[in-house]
């Protein structure tokens, strides 16, 4: 199979959120607008409550779906079509926001640091305006595969070796995991080709690539957003130390956008309605 390698390494930027929480945003900056179809790669996490504790107040989304991915700390969420509860430590609050919903994250304090991950993964035009929807799942339903090599895979969304995520029926159909290395071991994982991958490094060092005859291995330390050409499996290998890192892929959708905030639509037009909804108070719908 064509292995995968680099196709170009992003540094996140600093950047602020919400009512201004601090976090490391890789896609949907200037570097990098989107890798279609995720729209929004964020990076979130402080041990000073000061850097997240204004969270994220109630606001609107249409046309993608969030993905919260929690590592360790706990946030507080709400939405208009009547979901509400607290995700922690290994939990997933996956959302699809479709015709339009309101939520409010809160970041709670607590004994340890705040540390996670937000994504978007667009929506195609045919599903812009299905009706909203929510899945809350906790850590205890998420898989967790073990290699023979030591690598230990938590499957959120996909499939490794068999084992189906604990996220199903996802219109975008992404796969999302979280993968533990350890120290001088490797992980492989088929891609489809043509799907967009990428890998996101947020512990120690990997090597991705360098399989085939004639490219050399390139080094991903953490913090690291690595974008992955086109193939069919993804090497990846961990240094002296142990690595962790984010594995996603996704079909990309090919079809033309335009971004406004919260909003991912097809057209300027739908984003202008969007708009428009909200002031009138019809962004809601029945």
């Amino acid at each position: 199979m064509t292995e995968r390698g680099l196709e170009t390494v992003v540094t996140p930027i600093a950047a602020s959120d919400g009512a201004g929480v601090r976090l490391k945003r890789s896609i949907a900056t200037r570097t990098l607008d989107h890798l279609d179809p995720f729209f929004l790669f964020d990076h979130f996490g402080s041990e000073n409550a000061n850097d997240y504790i204004a969270g994220f107040p109630m606001h609107p989304h249409r046309g993608i779906e969030t993905i919260t991915y929690m590592l360790d700390g706990s946030v507080a969420h709400r939405d208009s079509i009547g979901n509400s509860g607290v995700i922690g430590a290994g939990d997933v609050q996956w959302m699809t926001a479709g015709s339009g919903i309101l939520h409010e994250e809160m970041p709670k304090v607590g004994p340890r640091r705040l540390d996670g991950f937000q994504i978007w993964v667009n929506l195609p035009a045919k599903l812009k305006m299905t009706r909203p929807r929510y899945q809350d799942v906790p850590a205890a339903r998420i898989p967790e595969v073990a290699r023979p090599g030591g690598a230990r895979v938590r499957v959120v969304a996909g499939e490794v070796d068999g084992v189906a995520g604990a996220v199903k029926d996802i219109f975008a159909g992404p796969t999302y995991l979280d993968v533990a290395l350890p120290a001088g071991k490797t992980f492989e994982q088929p891609v489809p080709r043509g799907h967009t991958a990428l890998l996101y490094v947020f512990e120690g060092e990997v090597t991705v690539g360098g399989a085939q005859a004639g490219r050399a291995a390139q080094a991903v330390g953490a913090p690291r957003l690595a974008v992955l050409r086109d193939g069919e499996v993804v090497r990846v290998h961990a240094g002296a130390a142990p690595a962790r890192f984010l594995l996603l892929s996704a079909q990309p959708l090919n079809e033309p956008y335009a971004r406004y905030g919260p909003f991912v639509m097809n057209t300027e037009e739908e984003i202008e309605q969007a708009l428009h909804e909200l002031r009138a108070g019809t962004f809601i719908k029945p």
